[in-house]
């Protein structure tokens, strides 16, 4: 059964896609730029806007009745592989039970100019 998962505790998409889709219970969730649903900005530099890519993935896996532990990938998207170690940091501390696998990239440039993209995939 796939079922599409939307929440307003993070941000809304901004194209023709859904922020996630649970499809026999595995939840696919879009990649995730670092807006803030409240006000629509990004924070300023690498480890905020981690941090805000991955609470919106948290928002997004407790629409769905999950939670980080659930996560079994990751695809990380940056606009400079400098950034790798300060992003790193911040991602452990979301992921600090079995850590999901997990692809990086730098990408020539992401929506909106940020810095940072996740993408989720998640299930029991």
């Amino acid at each position: 059964m796939k079922q599409t998962i939307a929440t307003d505790k993070a941000p809304a998409a901004i194209g023709p896609y859904s922020q996630a889709v649970n499809l026999n219970g595995t939840l696919y969730i879009s990649g995730q730029i670092p807006v803030n649903p409240q006000t629509g900005s990004m924070p300023d530099g690498i480890e905020a806007q981690t941090r805000q890519s991955l609470q919106n993935i948290g928002a997004i896996l407790e629409a769905a009745g999950l939670s980080f532990n659930d996560v079994v990938k990751t695809t990380v998207l940056l606009a400079d592989m400098a950034h790798f170690a300060a992003m790193n940091a911040v991602y452990a501390e979301f992921f600090t039970q079995d850590k999901p696998a997990r692809a990086c990239f730098q990408v020539a440039a992401l929506p909106k100019g940020a810095l940072v993209e996740i993408e989720a995939t998640a299930g029991r």
